[in-house]
């Protein structure tokens, strides 16, 4: 299932964000630091794993933590990769909830580093994303810790693939539609968010799908 790329937040004054399940506004005081640029350009997280790029030995990890691995492509000078970082990353609650479901996997789409597929083949971070036909970032590749026993590429193995930039709520609740495995037996994102959103404002939230 491929997702559309959604409208680009903006972010004006004080900034609107899903905290937790509703949007409310916060002060800057509450959001989490801004992050750092790494060297290669690409904005970083101190909570993204730090392995030897072999995946499949990282999905065993995730899944011994009970987690389900996440893969997350950039490239420096990606817009939506900076408003991602800059949004979506400083909101506390969908932070908490990543880094309790996901180990999580930065490759850069025009890297040099090697990285071993599933499947064994050992490629460069470019050659690598190629093959698995991601053209644009960021693009996250969900892969489920239940996958550690199935054959083929990442690609072939993710439960769904997320290209592009979601506003906060549509990415926290992809993030949600993944770690509670909502995505199997046909599940429908589209659905799942409306239910959700529709919930949410059953309990009086303000919720912004738009």
């Amino acid at each position: 299932m491929t997702l559309r790329l959604k409208d680009l937040a903006r972010v004006t004054g004080a900034l609107v964000i899903a905290f937790g399940a509703c949007m409310m506004p916060v002060t800057a005081a509450e959001q989490l630091p801004e992050p750092e640029l790494a060297d290669n350009g690409l904005h970083v997280q101190d909570w993204f794993h730090e392995g030897f790029l072999e995946l499949a030995d990282d999905l065993e990890e995730a899944a011994a933590e009970g987690k389900d691995l996440l893969i997350l492509i950039e490239q420096a000078g990606c817009p939506y990769c900076r408003e991602m970082h800059k949004v979506n990353l400083r909101i506390p609650a969908i932070v908490d909830h990543i880094k309790e479901n996901f180990l999580v996997v930065q490759l850069d789409m025009r890297g040099s580093r090697e990285v071993v597929d599933f499947d064994g083949t050992a490629a460069e971070e470019r050659d690598l994303v190629r093959k698995w036909g991601v053209a644009f970032t960021p693009t996250m590749i969900f892969v489920p810790a239940d996958a550690t026993d199935a054959e083929g590429t990442a690609r072939e193995r993710a439960a769904m693939v997320m290209p592009g930039y979601f506003k906060p709520f549509h990415f926290d609740t992809m993030m949600h539609f993944i770690a509670e495995d909502a995505y199997q037996n046909g599940g429908d994102f589209q659905r799942f968010l409306d239910e959700r959103a529709k919930t949410l404002r059953a309990q009086g939230k303000e919720v912004d799908v738009w």
